[in-house]
């Protein structure tokens, strides 16, 4: 039986292997959710019980700190690369962003073609009222929440990808300056200089080549963009050093973590 088996006990039993799969299985989750739940504005001053920001920049505004849901979790999207790339260097990180890109092209292709299945009436009769009682058309509210155009879609998959090579090139270069030391600063400038990029790529294809935007209103709403994820990408570094201890003691003394994924 063991001889047939797809993979040898000793690849599951190998904690660096465990570390690796839970490590992209992390990543890939948070970036699936992000780009679901991101079909969602909020408003972060209302949500903090704070005034709005009001801020104005290149002749737009007043602008709040309106952000998609799924900005609540890209962060730990970049966290969990840095801590890939801090252990399992820029192969790993290649190999889980091309596999967490196929993933999201997937979902993508699965989601149109669910919303253009046509609906069942008996499932439109049974929810065609709100609890109020007033009328509701559920399959239009599925087909909202769960379909985006293409420009944010084409937008988001582009500036993933680059986002992600731009952070683990950026991690690399500045360790390769510092040695090991300074965790904080190879994590926290990688981070920051990549969405730095994100923060306006999927703007600029989604809003200001397939939408309607003005040159300066990408760059005013990305600069809100980018303050978020700036301050985040700061307000997180101490939860890149727990991770890091904790994983430090999982692997044990001894246990050789190579820079690459074999």
């Amino acid at each position: 039986m063991a001889a047939n088996s797809l993979a040898p006990p000793s690849f599951f039993a190998s904690k660096r292997n465990k570390l690796f799969i839970w490590l992209s299985g992390f990543f890939i989750c948070n970036a699936l959710l992000a780009e679901i739940i991101g079909t969602k504005i909020f408003s972060l001053e209302q949500w903090l019980g704070i005034e709005p920001a009001k801020l104005f920049f290149f002749g737009f505004g007043p602008l709040s700190f309106n952000l998609t849901c799924g900005a609540l979790i890209w962060p730990f999207v970049f966290i969990s690369t840095d801590i890939i790339n801090e252990y399992f260097g820029r192969q790993g990180v290649r190999r889980v962003t091309m596999f967490g890109t196929a993933l999201i092209s997937y979902m993508f292709l699965i989601i149109l073609l669910v919303t253009q299945v046509p609906p069942a009436q008996f499932w439109l009769d049974i929810n065609n009222t709100d609890p109020a009682g007033q009328p509701f058309n559920i399959e239009f509210a599925y087909r909202a929440i769960f379909r985006q155009g293409m420009g944010i879609i084409f937008g988001s998959v582009v500036a993933f990808l680059l986002g992600q090579f731009l952070d683990a090139y950026v991690f690399h270069l500045i360790k390769a300056r510092t040695g090991d030391k300074y965790l904080w600063l190879r994590a926290t400038g990688s981070t920051i200089i990549s969405q730095l990029l994100d923060s306006f790529v999927v703007l600029f294809i989604a809003f200001y080549f397939f939408g309607n935007w003005s040159f300066n209103q990408v760059l005013a709403v990305g600069i809100i963009n980018y303050i978020y994820k700036f301050s985040m990408a700061v307000l997180l570094s101490p939860l890149l050093y727990l991770s890091h201890n904790i994983i430090d003691r999982y692997l044990e003394e001894g246990e050789v973590v190579e820079q690459s994924v074999s």
